[in-house]
């Protein structure tokens, strides 16, 4: 593993339970640039390649993601978290490469034993801060990591387990911040970019995808699908949260 060690960090006061991943559509030495620019950092960095560039020490709290929520406010994501970057050219709007993925599966399993993280703590940086954030992107692939047995999906036959169809209850189930109107249609979004990549559009200019990370209109959440899938998803993460006691 390569060192590059950064010296935007804060000692801990909250001990790591929480995954943070990011994706940034630049090269590794242009990333550290621009985290020197503007003074911030994460823990690690893999490329397109697999290879892992280390940051900050994982004792230390760096300044990846800025201020979030996940499953209740007093959560910090800065102060519980470990960031990783990933390179993705598209901003996670295209595949990321197979070596990349592969890597950052053994290395989240190695965090996960570390530190005893549970699957509903392993996020996007657009999960935790969804009215600024698009990445990982709609590409990540989510599925492939839960099938490694990290973080959470859904299985489509739990909808009917939900008994409520309240789409800002669903979102705050599995973790989602709700806390106000805007706040809940740009969760639904963050939720689709994380479980239904089909409901989100392709931004092929990264620019203004960056600025402008939310769609004009939110038809999606009146249909039948997305709120089977949300329905799902708010059950798994119900059962997960009674095995972990997160709550």
């Amino acid at each position: 593993m390569r060192e590059e060690l950064l010296p935007y960090f804060e000692e801990r006061e909250t001990p790591i339970d929480m995954v943070v991943l990011h994706c940034s559509a630049y090269n590794v030495e242009t990333i550290i640039k621009w985290m020197h620019e503007y003074q911030i950092s994460a823990h690690y960095i893999i490329d397109e390649q697999g290879n892992i560039t280390k940051l900050v020490n994982e004792s230390k709290r760096a300044y990846h993601a800025g201020a979030g929520f996940w499953r209740g406010k007093e959560r910090s994501p800065n102060s519980r978290s470990i960031g990783i970057e990933l390179v993705n050219f598209s901003l996670g709007q295209n595949a990321y490469a197979p070596a990349q993925i592969e890597k950052l599966i053994f290395f989240l399993k190695k965090l996960i034993n570390k530190y005893q993280i549970s699957p509903e703590m392993i996020v996007g940086h657009s999960d935790i801060t969804p009215l600024r954030k698009a990445d990982p992107g709609k590409a990540f692939p989510w599925k492939q990591l839960a099938k490694a047995g990290i973080g959470l999906w859904y299985q489509p036959r739990n909808a009917e387990k939900m008994h409520t169809s309240d789409i800002k209850n669903l979102l705050a189930t599995i973790g989602y911040d709700t806390r106000t109107p805007e706040a809940v249609n740009a969760s639904a979004y963050a939720f689709c970019r994380h479980f239904a990549p089909q409901f989100v559009h392709t931004d092929t200019d990264i620019l203004h995808l960056v600025d402008h990370i939310l769609p004009d209109n939110f038809d999606f959440m009146n249909t039948p699908e997305f709120l089977k899938i949300l329905k799902a998803t708010a059950y798994s993460y119900t059962t997960a949260a009674k095995q972990t006691k997160i709550f």
